[in-house]
């Protein structure tokens, strides 16, 4: 018989137990053990049972349990303590307090289509929403003023199974949000808060806003799942990266427009300070620089700026960051799609729709003039943008250099910032433990482990990491046989995975999204040869695999298919594993369980690759392609670079190869070095590049040093300059002006002549070379541009090398009639080989942060 109606009775707990209510309501559990254990304390059984979900544990729990809990003198003593302690991280000051400055932003919103905090809250799908997340507990650990956005999906992204023929299957279990740690924000009146959005065929679309406390950082999460919608609204959040075109356009518009909003509507209902700084992580929150200009141009009690204005205030305070060096990746609209929604009943009132269409227009050489991209707006809307590694900065660079065609890929306005991971979510809490050992609190200041890791005993370590192995292990039993239980198989038929694996294996883990760049079954280009490495009789190697693929993409479904019918293979199923349903809770024992991670993407197609920065901190060794992070920090000792056939076109020979590499190294450096062990059982060549692992790259891949590297280079900078336009809009009107001005009149810039002397036939290093510009300005003025001499190391075709440029400003030596000029420079010559150089000008001005903002300049010729 079915329930005619359904809802969540929350349990009303002992005078004595109210502390718990507020561990359970602030995320920080999730990252800190110590809470974690004392929630285990109330029923361990059902703590198991709700699969670590605190919300679902006291909803669960007994009213008898409740009562001699609160009688429990000590369990009261364990809740006062993790009650104190969470109040003390919450109220204590931090690192974005200590540093002062005035530049630091009163607060900066931070949009983002997913997050990962916690297995409990599923609104995530992949490296995307992890990165979210550890941004904001990070931002949290150090006291940023953030405050996350983001949309709450009914249904997340989807369950993963497999069938018996290892084919994906997915599901979607409806949430419930009265049953996921989040609360709904109020009005003064008890109502829910809400936001609407003007919908192009009517109604509004309704949505109310839940807040996710992430320990010192709100998470507003929209939910569009209410009454007031007709049923296509209520679908809006119905689940991520689902649906058309057209609700994916409808999601975006919720998260970007619906995002500031709610905002707004935050920052009145706590007395918040509004964010000075947006942050856009990806194109999908894009739409959120149109509803800023509108509450700047036309919104009631605004300022009633015009839109060029209103565009040069919004752009100085955002932040955008592109995540995909692959274009299929990138959100792409029908052009009379975003049409049809921006014009006549539009989300944002009274913002021209043409000027939106121009934002997100492929208006260069190689774009598609039918499309509206998400990527494009977001540059366009934002004054700074950045890459998430030092490659991927490149790759972005060269894939958007078409908005800057002028300029080569170098000075293309986008940065890098490479992304870190949370240490106090992803290292396993045996490592804390064993530091605190030690005398340090890596909880408080996970940078103190570095001196410790030449300290500890190499037998301590390495019986360590064989208890975190074995834990992987004992999970990943308990997984498979789920997993074969529901692909229909009968207990007979699996009850071999009672001693799949083996805790005194060397264990290779590999687990991410299953795209093809991605290469899953680059592992399998060799069947036999890859047998006989799991199999050797003296060096065996065991792989736990896991990874979804999305719901669209059936060849990635064909990848994790073959992968799953060779490890059914009996001949080698005990030592390799599939996974499925990768998500949080499967990752925590996975990386610190592993002794090597593998990554295989095609190059340079990994923007960053986060997962191999969790197995580092946890004592694992990388084995990969040098792409995303691993290119930057790869040093020759941290681990092993699989050789990339860059240059080759064949993309199975191309596979061939590497594959071939990646075998070898497995056969010849890393399965010897990690079974050549010394009388007491521990391999110190091994041990060796553990602690140089830790050492080189256990300060750099934390997301601490990442959300640093946001304040210092971006957020702070933003906000200076969105001070500076913001305070009475009086610069942001002149610097609008002043844009119109040097656009209108940059046809009549010239570099007519140059001339140069002080070096002779033969120079040599430690000459200088005096360079002499004759440029005509027209009705520009000297202060309105910057002459330059760019100099360096030429090629035979006699280009610059980017590398090796040196840019020199060139200053006023003669004024002539007719807005002509004489500019002088000298350069000094401090390498010897080919050499060149040329003279440009380019537009200044103290607001722009780059040469390239406006992408106009003048050369010789």
């Amino acid at each position: 018989m079915r329930a005619i109606r359904r809802f969540t009775v929350r349990p009303v707990l002992p005078a004595e137990l109210q502390p718990l209510a507020e561990l359970v309501a602030n995320l920080r559990w999730s990252w800190h053990p110590p809470t974690q254990d004392v929630f285990r304390t109330v029923d361990p059984e059902v703590w198991e049972q709700v699969n670590h979900d605190p919300v679902r544990l006291l909803g669960t729990v007994s009213r008898a349990r409740l009562e001699e809990l609160a009688g429990d003198g000590e369990f009261l003593a364990a809740l006062g303590a993790a009650h104190a302690d969470l109040t003390a991280y919450l109220t204590d000051e931090r690192w974005y307090h200590q540093r002062g400055g005035e530049d630091a932003p009163a607060a900066i919103g931070y949009f983002s289509p997913e997050f990962g905090i916690t297995h409990v809250l599923p609104q995530y799908s992949g490296g995307l929403g992890i990165l979210a997340g550890d941004h904001l507990k990070a931002a949290s650990d150090l006291g940023v003023a953030l405050v996350g956005v983001g949309l709450l999906y009914k249904y997340g992204y989807f369950k993963q199974s497999l069938s018996r023929e290892g084919w994906q299957q997915e599901t979607y279990p409806v949430l419930d949000p009265d049953e996921l740690p989040i609360t709904p924000l109020r009005e003064a009146d008890g109502s829910r808060a809400t936001v609407t959005i003007a919908m192009p065929d009517g109604p509004d679309l309704v949505a109310r806003i839940w807040v996710a406390q992430v320990g010192r950082v709100p998470l507003l999460l929209l939910d569009s799942d209410m009454e007031e919608n007709p049923q296509h609204l209520r679908e809006v959040t119905d689940r991520l990266y689902g649906g058309t075109s057209e609700h994916r356009l409808r999601q975006e518009l919720l998260l970007g427009v619906g995002g500031v909003r709610a905002l707004r509507v935050y920052s009145r209902l706590t007395g918040a300070p509004d964010p000075e700084v947006f942050h856009t992580n990806e194109g999908h929150a894009g739409f959120l620089g149109l509803e800023r200009i509108r509450e700047l141009t036309v919104a009631e009690g605004g300022p009633g700026l015009d839109f060029d204005t209103a565009l040069e205030v919004s752009r100085a305070g955002t932040v955008f960051t592109t995540h995909t060096p692959v274009p299929a990746g990138i959100d792409r609209f029908p052009l009379e799609l975003v049409e049809q929604y921006f014009g006549g009943n539009s989300p944002t009132p009274g913002v021209p729709v043409e000027r939106i269409v121009a934002l997100g227009a492929e208006d260069y050489d190689g774009g598609d003039p039918a499309v509206f991209n998400m990527a494009v707006m977001g540059f366009r809307l934002a004054q700074r943008a950045n890459g998430v590694s030092l490659l991927h900065g490149h790759v972005s660079r060269g894939m958007f250099n078409g908005l800057w065609p002028a300029f080569d890929e170098a000075e293309v306005p986008i940065g890098s910032i490479t992304n870190g991971v949370h240490a106090s979510t992803w290292v396993a809490r045996e490592i804390f433990e064993l530091a605190a050992e030690y005398g340090v609190d890596v909880d408080e200041d996970p940078d103190q482990l570095w001196s410790l890791v030449d300290k500890i005993p190499g037998k301590e370590i390495w019986g360590l990491k064989r208890v975190l192995r074995e834990r992987l292990v004992l999970d990943a039993r308990g997984r498979l046989a789920k997993s074969y239980a529901k692909r229909g198989f009968a207990p007979a038929e699996y009850s071999w995975t009672d001693a799949a694996l083996d805790p005194d294996v060397l264990t290779i883990g590999f687990a991410r999204r299953v795209p093809s760049y991605k290469r899953l079954t680059l592992m399998l280009s060799d069947p036999e040869r890859l047998k006989a490495l799991l199999l050797h009789p003296e060096r065996p190697v065991q792989l736990v695999i896991a990874g979804k693929s999305h719901p669209a993409d059936d060849g990635g479904k064909r990848l994790i298919q073959e992968l799953v019918r060779f490890a059914d293979d009996p001949e080698v199923r005990h030592r390799i594993v599939f996974l499925p349903n990768y998500d949080i809770a499967m990752a925590q024992p996975l990386y610190p369980g592993c002794d090597v991670w593998l990554n295989n993407p095609l190059r340079p197609y990994e923007a960053c690759g986060t997962s191999g920065m969790k197995a580092a901190l946890n004592g694992g060794l990388n084995l990969s392609i040098l792409d995303g992070w691993w290119d930057e920090w790869y040093d020759g000792s941290n681990g092993w670079a699989i050789p990339s056939a860059d240059g080759v076109d064949d993309p199975d020979r191309r596979d061939d190869l590497e594959a071939t590499s990646l075998y070898d190294l497995i056969e010849n450096e890393v399965a010897p070095k990690f079974y050549d062990v010394d009388a007491d059982g521990v391999p110190p060549r091994w041990l060796e590049m553990v602690r140089h692992t830790l050492k080189s790259l256990g300060p750099k891949v934390l997301a601490r040093r990442m959300v640093r590297d946001y304040v210092r280079t971006l957020y702070a900078p933003a906000a200076h300059n969105a001070r500076a336009l913001n305070s009475d809009f009086a610069g942001a009107r002149e610097l609008t002006g002043w844009k119109k001005r040097v656009r209108s009149s940059w046809s009549g810039v010239r570099v007519e002549h140059v001339e140069s002397s002080g070096v002779g036939d033969a120079p040599e290093v430690g000459a200088t070379l005096t360079v002499r510009a004759f440029v005509a300005l027209g009705e520009l003025g000297p202060a309105d541009v910057d002459v330059q001499v760019v100099a360096g190391t030429t090629t035979p075709d006699d280009l610059l090398l980017d590398d090796s440029v040196e840019v020199t400003s060139m200053a006023v030596a003669e004024t002539y009639e007719g807005g002509r000029f004489r500019f002088d420079a000298a350069v000094a010559i401090d390498h010897s080989g080919a050499f060149g150089y040329t003279v440009r000008v380019v537009p200044r001005h103290p607001s722009l942060t780059s040469v390239a903002e406006l992408g106009l300049v003048a050369l010789p010729g």
